[in-house]
């Protein structure tokens, strides 16, 4: 279950773009951008409009990256994604494919977003 997830980022506006751009088929958008002393802070909400991931400037520089995955509402929103992520010129990490080791219905793509993070798509659907 995920509530919230906030990302330093190199560049906030460039990340924010990356998602709303590669995300569009999930109905990732800005729900909100304020002015932090350190720098501008976006959330990014889904169709529900609540913000859930937020992007904000490097605290401490040199960070591991995280694994982030968001859910899609089809396989073909993740093909759609992925193709987004593509066309914009991420690190493929994984195309999408299911991923029988997690559950049979688990169909990803993963690739990394401009601060190197592992990012992926996923939709789970589950045997009636």
């Amino acid at each position: 279950m995920l509530d919230h997830l906030a990302l330093q980022c190199a560049d906030v506006d460039a990340a924010a773009d990356f998602y709303i751009r590669v995300f569009a088929a999930c109905g990732v958008r800005e729900a909100m951008r304020f002015d932090h002393p350190e720098g501008t802070v976006v959330g990014l909400s889904g169709p529900d409009g609540f913000p859930k991931l937020w992007l904000g400037p490097m605290e401490r520089p040199g960070d591991r990256p995280v694994h982030l995955a968001l859910t899609a509402p089809s396989r073909q929103a993740v093909d759609d994604v992925f193709a987004a992520a593509r066309s914009s010129g991420a690190e493929v990490l994984h195309e999408p494919r299911v991923w029988p080791e997690y559950h049979q219905g688990y169909y990803g793509a993963f690739f990394r977003d401009p601060d190197g993070n592992n990012v992926e798509a996923v939709h789970h659907t589950f045997p009636a």
